[in-house]
């Protein structure tokens, strides 16, 4: 019996918690963020191409064309989601960029309602207007001692079109059946090695250092902790992956805060708060206290 399936729990906790450095090993990698994305792909392809050859996950004969387009479309939307959060690093915060980015569920709600023809709750609607609050909080836009620059918004807008973009990834691997996850990201990483050569600055000089982070970036955050995730949630019940997916922004403020000290304002922590608190309750399906009107 695998680790994984004793203690999945401590599996995902321990993924989130990989996942909250990836800010600071961008941060410290030092290149420009479509050329941080492509390494990042590289190396996770060749670490997931590895892992599901020993696990037997391939050859899939369950692929198809249908799939592969699918797979390829999910992996688009993807690398352009990881690129605009990796930009905004620098115009904003680790922090604000990770809870801002982690509104992605209430996208999901959006498009759903837009264009699917989905129903949405009034639960929904308070969950998400709570959300979007707390965005305004968090981003510093408001009630803030620092001056907002122009720089600064636009890393918020990154964060939210990010976010999008992460949201239309969801529900393009809905449409996936039962192709593993793994198999699902192999195929996004390796669109993004195809999609973004092109554009990736080879010529530049990466500083040695600086290699160690971006292997990190692709085996680490890309490769280990995907497969802890995928391992963990079929045996975690909805509430509990809901909660440790919070441990994933709680250890990126850390960071923020205790290695590049970027202090948090009160006004922001209550917008971090208020975002958890209302992606919970979206995620968990809270209702909301209402009054009942008792008949005359």
């Amino acid at each position: 019996m695998t680790s994984a399936s004793r203690f999945p729990a401590l599996n995902l906790a321990v993924a989130m918690a990989i996942a909250g450095t990836v800010g600071a090993f961008v941060t410290e990698a030092g290149l420009d963020p479509v050329t941080t994305v492509f390494w990042r792909c590289l190396f996770g392809a060749l670490f997931l191409g590895a892992w599901c050859l020993l696990r037997g996950y391939l050859p899939d004969r369950s692929l198809s064309l249908a799939r592969i387009a699918r797979a390829g479309l999910c992996g688009v939307c993807m690398v352009l989601s990881w690129t605009a959060f990796f930009a905004g690093f620098a115009k904003t915060s680790i922090a604000v960029m990770t809870i801002v980015y982690h509104i992605q569920p209430f996208f999901v709600v959006l498009i759903g309602v837009l264009f699917l023809k989905e129903r949405i709750t009034a639960d929904q609607i308070a969950w998400m207007a709570a959300a979007f609050m707390g965005v305004v909080l968090a981003s510093g836009l408001v009630v803030s001692g620092n001056p907002v620059t122009a720089s600064w918004m636009v890393g918020i807008a990154m964060a939210l079109g990010g976010a999008f973009l992460y949201a239309v990834v969801t529900i393009l691997a809905k449409g996936l059946g039962e192709q593993r996850p793994e198999i699902t990201v192999l195929c996004q990483t390796v669109v993004g090695v195809v999609m973004l050569a092109p554009f990736t600055n080879f010529s530049g000089h990466v500083p040695l250092a600086s290699w160690s982070w971006l292997v990190g970036i692709g085996v680490l955050h890309t490769g280990i902790a995907y497969v802890m995730m995928f391992s963990a949630y079929p045996r975690l019940s909805t509430p509990v992956i809901g909660v440790l997916t919070f441990i994933y922004p709680v250890v990126a403020i850390i960071i923020d805060w205790a290695i590049y000290d970027h202090p948090i304002s009160i006004a922001q922590a209550l917008g971090m708060a208020l975002i958890a608190v209302a992606t919970l309750g979206v995620r968990l399906g809270w209702r909301l206290p209402t009054r009942r009107v008792s008949a005359a």
